[in-house]
């Protein structure tokens, strides 16, 4: 596999090239008769999420024409596979996420990038004294599985570190427990997670792994190459539906958090408001703009071919 990942660059370059020829289709007018779509995300109901779902409680997909269905993800549901299976039009994924399986022959489009910056850090108790990235060196440290490990990996090898890895759930009790040192958070959820357990801001240290010279956007939006063939006019709307959702939510956080309740309740997940307004805070300050190449639903060149390097080199 390593003699063939992302030959060149020009693998990683093509869904770029693609993109920019799906965009001029934002100027078509969208069908009057509703077309039917499904989106699948990462994981289940939750404010990581709430675009989506008040554009389709705001009815801003059915203006646009489309009547959308979104598919809940989980630890047993790929959203890739979805793709490939024809059981989803649509998918959020992270950009890693999709090079690999763009690698592997799935022929994936980025629509539109979501987050701009990776919410991904290790936290730590002060008493453990990791002050900076060096000196979590020899240490007990919990990583996620798959493509989520990347960028800590990444930075431990940058940094010539060996931590004692120590695999991850979808909890943080391990942490809690002390039964490592540091432990993954998305600021958007595990980090306030952690301070909603009764720990202190000020008795944790937080490494943001963006702050170390490399940024991995995470949720984007991605479609396969024949959708945008074959739907054109269903993609241009889909694209421009997903994105007024989340100027709306970002509008009207309040009511987007409402609407976030609702799906969860409705999908018997437990709903905890402070949480979700707390995660869709996090994710507007996430998708903002940081600098010329870090446009709001744009993915910029430099962060897709540093990533696409990146995971080259570690095969």
């Amino acid at each position: 596999m390593k003699t063939r990942l992302f030959s060149g660059i020009s693998r990683i370059v093509m869904p770029f090239t693609l993109f920019f020829l799906v965009s001029p289709l934002f100027l078509l007018d969208a069908s009057p008769a509703l077309k039917k779509a499904r989106l699948v995300t990462l994981w289940q109901p939750q404010a990581q999420f709430a675009g989506y779902y008040a554009a389709l409680d705001r009815g801003i997909y059915a203006k646009h024409g489309i009547d959308l269905t979104i598919i809940p993800g989980g630890a047993v549901i790929s959203p890739a596979e979805m793709l490939r299976s024809g059981k989803a039009d649509f998918a959020v994924l992270w950009l890693a996420s999709a090079l690999r399986e763009r690698d592997a022959g799935v022929q994936l489009i980025n629509l539109s990038q979501v987050l701009q910056r990776s919410s991904m850090m290790l936290v730590s108790r002060k008493t453990a004294g990791i002050t900076g990235i060096e000196a979590l060196n020899g240490r007990k440290v919990s990583l996620w599985d798959g493509t989520l490990s990347l960028l800590p990996r990444f930075l431990f090898r940058k940094y010539g570190i060996t931590v004692n890895e120590v695999r991850q759930s979808y909890t943080v009790n391990l942490f809690l427990r002390g039964g490592v040192d540091a432990a993954s958070a998305m600021w958007y959820n595990e980090y306030h997670v952690m301070l909603e357990s009764g720990i202190d801001a000020d008795e944790l240290n937080v490494l943001f792994l963006n702050d170390y010279g490399v940024n991995f956007p995470e949720d984007g939006l991605y479609t396969l190459e024949k959708t945008v063939r074959n739907e054109p006019q269903l993609t241009a709307a889909f694209i421009d539906a997903s994105l007024e959702g989340w100027r709306y939510a970002f509008a009207h956080p309040e009511e987007s958090v409402d609407i976030i309740i609702r799906h969860m309740h409705k999908a018997h997940i437990p709903a905890n408001r402070a949480h979700q307004k707390w995660m869709l805070d996090r994710m507007r300050d996430l998708s903002g703009s940081k600098g010329s190449e870090h446009m709001p639903g744009v993915l910029s060149r430099t962060d897709y071919e540093t990533l696409g390097r990146e995971m080259k080199a570690a095969g």
